[in-house]
């Protein structure tokens, strides 16, 4: 049996900043801190200024400092939508 994974897209209104397959994805939202593994339950956060951190599928992380945005998680699927990324 495959490992289950999440799809994920972090962009900003001028380009895609990373896609690919992740074993997890941590953000802040204005509500706390969110840690997304497979198979979580579908939400849609708003993104408080700071670090999303992506832990790629061949064991490298991706850490991007994001200002403002939303992160939707819906069917293994997480799009990160940031004002602006680094």
């Amino acid at each position: 049996m495959s490992e289950s994974l999440l799809k994920v897209e972090v962009v900003t209104p001028e380009k895609r900043v990373w896609s690919g397959e992740a074993k997890m994805v941590s953000a802040r939202t204005l509500e706390g801190d969110l840690g997304v593994l497979p198979d979580h339950a579908p939400l849609l956060g708003v993104l408080a200024d700071g670090t999303v951190s992506i832990k790629a599928f061949d064991g490298s992380t991706n850490d991007f400092v994001i200002n403002g945005g939303f992160i939707s998680v819906s069917k293994n699927r997480v799009s990160i939508l940031g004002e602006s990324a680094n």
